[in-house]
């Protein structure tokens, strides 16, 4: 049997002031400890199953689990396990010299071992400097551990937080490791129930061995990410998106990662049913390594657009910073990012292809999510162009190049060039709907919070189209042709019908003009120009003050000369009955873009009531 012998001596570092580093720069939260201590322990049982699969261990393995104590008189946190324990040569090697891993060697050792040939499969730490994440709250620490080797002593190793160590003999039946923490005045806030349990479930909710604290079970060692998609129904899927999100509504369906090369990648992506403040919607998806929480800040891993998304991702190959508190940035980040966009791109065409009526009716909630995504990432595009939908007023849904085949009869211009419609206000902007359905057009509805942004990547994405906002012109304008209608008044009498209503508008920001429209279009259009809404609405949304500023937009005022009210109002005798008339129809024009407000709109009321 191996003899420990009482023993002092100094830990092997490279910097006399290693302790203050870690407990203030290393670790940004010290809560981090309590992840680290639970994880090597999860790592110790880990070994020795595997161990004992490998031949190299005929024990009874017993009920292998790791237990997390607390005891508030004496001011202690424990954290057992019943894994490979350690020698008191072992200890010398992996606690005494700083930044040794303890992984990293059984790794390279049994690398090659096992059926898939992923000796290292489960196994967590990487970089030897999580034990000492307990000094960041203890003032003294304690292992008390029995290896699981035979003829071997139980071993105590206890340090003060200085170079100092001391290391002897101890009292342990059974094999495995106790860490007991003596924690420091300044960490207090650590002995607490519900704080320990609160960090416990924060980054240990999916670890694979089971975690008892205050004598129950806190984590499910089994999430589905790790398991094969056939084996789950979609009651699991279902029930798994509760166990993450409890207070939120079912997702619309979901996406099983499941990839061993060039990375290992697992995890579970769902579709939540997206609302116009999609920022909210955001840090949902938790990152994970070997199913320890890392962060719910994915921003590299993940791309933009697809931080809508909820769930899971689990890899061993995202690079991490040596506290594992963030990523680091490498080729794997890219690749794994791409994979996941391409994942993502290839569910939606799947689901499209198979049942177009069911994605269909989900379109409405998945919109603003694939409209990101082909605003942001063209290789999202390339596949997306084919199931993105774009909805009318009638409630059809068409492709881009189906819509392209709808309209292009109708709504080709004089250069060729096809005219998308779209109201962003079904109600609003009825009066324009309507005038644009007498002519057979087509409207579409654009009403989403990103749809300004959408409607410029589709004009630089698709040939020869332009969009135009259906009240932004007189339909003449906005689908020109090379037929023009005559006006039946003449030219003086255009002149004196404009002068009027420039003298009702009284406005320098309104431009007065008359145009000879059909003779059922309405008697004055009132339009702004299309790119002034289109940044207005593009800064709107992106909650930038407008670049107009306070200054009252320009918009058209056009007179249909063709309009029987028209002609009345020229018939009319009396300046000021004409004026009266004008200013009837002017503010009908205003009333309809949303424009008469405040005391205009109550005279307007009071003139028509008065009037009836």
């Amino acid at each position: 049997m191996e003899s420990v012998i009482q023993e002092k001596g100094n830990l092997s570092i490279h910097t006399e002031n290693i302790f203050p580093i870690i407990k203030k720069f290393l670790y940004s939260d010290h809560e981090i400890f309590l992840r680290e201590l639970v994880s090597n322990a999860v790592d110790a049982t880990q070994k020795i199953k595997k161990l004992a699969s490998y031949g190299e261990f005929n024990g009874e393995l017993g009920d292998l689990k790791v237990v997390v104590k607390l005891d508030k008189e004496a001011k202690t946190i424990t954290i057992s396990d019943n894994g490979i324990g350690m020698t008191a040569d072992e200890i010398k090697k992996y606690i005494n010299q700083i930044a040794f891993s303890g992984a990293t060697e059984f790794v390279e050792k049994y690398k090659d071992k096992g059926e898939d040939g992923k000796g290292d499969k489960g196994i967590i730490g990487h970089f030897g400097l999580g034990f000492y994440s307990a000094y960041m709250v203890a003032e003294n620490v304690e292992i008390i551990t029995k290896s699981y080797k035979e003829d071997t002593e139980a071993v105590r190793w206890q340090c003060d937080g200085s170079t100092e160590f001391e290391l002897s003999a101890a009292e342990k039946a059974e094999r495995g490791s106790d860490i007991i923490l003596h924690i420091a005045a300044d960490s207090e806030e650590f002995l607490d129930e519900h704080r320990l349990r609160g960090i416990l479930e924060k980054y240990g909710k999916f670890l694979p061995v089971e975690i008892e604290f205050e004598d129950k079970v806190i984590n499910n060692p089994s999430p589905i990410w790790t398991k094969n998609p056939s084996d789950l129904s979609d009651e699991d899927y279902l029930a798994f998106y509760k166990e993450l999100y409890p207070f939120s509504e079912d997702p619309l369906f979901w996406i099983h990662l499941n990839v061993d090369y060039p990375f290992n990648l697992t995890g579970v992506l769902y579709f939540p049913k997206l609302k116009n403040d999609f920022q909210g919607q955001r840090e949902k998806i938790q990152l994970y390594s070997r199913q320890v929480f890392i962060t719910d800040e994915v921003k590299d891993i993940v791309p933009d657009f697809l931080q809508l998304l909820h769930g899971v991702i689990d890899s061993p190959d995202i690079p991490l910073n040596v506290s594992r508190s963030y990523l680091q940035a490498d080729g794997n980040v890219k690749k794994i990012n791409g994979y996941i966009t391409r994942k993502v791109a290839d569910k939606l065409s799947e689901i499209f292809k198979n049942d177009r009526e069911g994605f269909e009716k989900k379109f409405d909630d998945i919109g603003l999510f694939v409209k990101y995504g082909i605003i942001s990432d063209d290789k999202f595009y390339e596949k997306a162009k084919d199931f993105c939908l774009l909805k009318n007023t009638d409630g059809q849904f068409f492709t881009f190049e189906e819509y392209r085949e709808h309209i292009r009869e109708n709504q080709t211009d004089k250069n060729d060039t096809q005219i998308f419609l779209y109201t962003t206000d079904e109600n609003k902007q009825d009066a324009f709907i309507q005038s644009a359905k007498k002519r057979s057009y087509d409207v579409l509805i654009l009403n989403s919070v990103i749809d300004s942004h959408f409607i410029n990547a589709l004009e630089q994405k698709l040939e020869k189209i332009s969009i135009k906002r259906v009240d932004a012109d007189t339909l003449d304008k906005l689908v020109e042709k090379d037929v023009k209608l005559e006006s039946i008044l003449s030219s003086d009498d255009q002149e004196k019908v404009k002068k009027v209503f420039e003298e009702v508008a009284g406005s320098k920001s309104a431009h007065v003009q008359v145009e000879a429209m059909p003779v059922d279009e309405l008697p004055v259009v009132i339009t702004f120009p299309e790119f002034m809404r289109r940044m207005t609405d593009m800064q709107a949304s992106s909650g930038q003050r407008s670049m107009f500023g306070d200054m009252p937009l320009m918009y058209t005022v056009s007179l249909n000369s063709n309009h029987p009210v028209i002609s009345r109002i020229l018939q009319t005798e009396g300046e000021e009955d004409q004026k009266s008339l004008a200013k009837q129809v002017y503010d009908l024009a205003l009333l309809s873009q949303g424009l008469l407000t405040g005391n205009d709109l109550t005279k307007f009321i009071q003139r028509t009531v008065t009037s009836l």
